[in-house]
């Protein structure tokens, strides 16, 4: 069969974008290519389900843009298929002097980018909110939120198969191959065709993508993410989203503590390279991957820029007292027996040669293809405009 579109991957964006593009255009043939048993095997579950608000992103940038029109559009489609969220709201909190600077520029950010009924408030105001934090200061955001993505994502795959759309699962991609006005995709158990395509391949981006952009430049960085759950006996030590003031020079937001959707609090993550790309646990390498990784250039770059940082941080990874230690900075009275590792995820953060991490949406396109090389966090909470975005691209090329 002859598609009139392909996408590639079954995450949260893959399914929000194959979901509304049949909302849109009823009559086209889609199908979705998914390597995994299931969909939303990968980023879309293993993250921390926060609704993010937006406050972070440089002003005019996708993600700032695409946050906060998506965290509404996501807060909707909640609603409307009476999926469960929370928009219990967030602290980010200074605990040094020398952050409270950058507290007040995240809060001008946040202004900015037009969020509403944003505040900064005294140690003792923090404290009627959150009686075990400790900070100087603080921004109270109310848009903030929790959500389960995977659930999400599981919903836009049935809405998208009762339009019509065809799920392939256990289909890993293996070619693509341009055929006059086709595009001939060869996976693990089929081949398929297609007018058009789209590729979400998250982790993966940048395999997929060289398929189509064979000199495209960037490369997909693993970086894994470990928790820790709080005892059940702590269960209630953290009644909203607790987040510090960010390393400005690291593009990650640091040791944070999260309501889950499900019930009890989680502590993390911290940031470390993964020596595969969907390597969750210290012991999971690949060496082919880890080889590629660590001949890249921008790789090399990255780690001279940021040595010290990394360090630790992969110090954090094995030793629970200094993950403890991250946690105190923000609730003093948690101790070692109050915390048990969780679980893990892995963010996908592309790279240029350089030694840049590219801290936004990035998208790359041919005459018959989207490639979605970047979509680095807000993606989940954004995951429905970013569908728009990508469907207002692929009208433009199947007029």
């Amino acid at each position: 069969m002859l598609y009139d579109v392909a996408i590639i991957g079954g995450g949260i964006v893959g399914l929000s974008t194959a979901h509304q593009l049949l909302q849109e255009r009823p009559g086209l043939s889609v199908c979705l290519l998914e390597k995994e048993p299931a969909v939303a095997s990968h980023q879309s579950r293993h993250n921390s389900g926060v609704l993010h608000s937006g406050i972070y992103y440089k002003p005019g940038s996708l993600r700032a843009l695409n946050c906060r029109k998506g965290h509404q559009l996501m807060v909707s489609f909640c609603e409307k298929h009476g999926l469960p969220y929370e928009l219990c709201g967030k602290l980010i909190v200074a605990t040094k002097e020398s952050e409270l600077q950058t507290l007040t520029n995240i809060y001008d950010r946040g202004v900015q980018n037009g969020l509403s009924n944003l505040k900064i408030i005294s140690s003792e105001e923090a404290k009627e909110i959150e009686p075990k934090v400790r900070c100087l200061r603080a921004i109270l955001v109310p848009q903030a939120g929790i959500t389960s993505f995977g659930t999400v994502t599981e919903c836009l795959a049935s809405l998208f198969k009762e339009a019509g759309g065809e799920i392939m699962l256990d289909s890993t991609v293996q070619h693509i191959q341009e055929e006059n006005d086709q595009i001939v995709i060869e996976t693990s158990n089929a081949s398929y065709r297609c007018r058009h395509l789209i590729t979400c391949a998250g982790l993966y981006a940048d395999k997929i993508t060289k398929m189509t952009i064979p000199d495209c430049p960037y490369r997909i960085l693993p970086f894994r993410g470990e928790y820790y759950e709080l005892v059940p006996s702590q269960a209630d030590v953290v009644k909203h989203l607790i987040y510090p003031v960010p390393n400005t020079d690291f593009p990650f937001l640091g040791v944070h503590f999260t309501k889950l959707i499900g019930g009890g609090i989680e502590a993390g993550p911290n940031a470390v390279l993964a020596f595969q790309k969907e390597g969750y646990h210290h012991n999971q390498v690949d060496a082919s991957e880890l080889t590629e990784i660590l001949g890249f250039k921008g790789f090399q770059k990255l780690a001279i820029k940021y040595w010290r940082t990394g360090l630790a941080e992969m110090y954090r990874s094995y030793s629970k007292s200094a993950f403890i230690r991250a946690m105190q900075e923000l609730i003093p009275s948690i101790t070692s027996e109050d915390a048990k590792r969780g679980r893990s995820g892995v963010r996908a953060m592309a790279c240029d040669p350089n030694g840049n991490l590219i801290d936004d949406f990035l998208f790359l396109e041919t005459k018959r293809v989207i490639n979605v090389m970047s979509a680095p966090s807000p993606a989940a909470t954004a995951s429905l405009a970013i569908g728009q975005d990508i469907l207002e691209r692929i009208s433009k090329k199947l007029i």
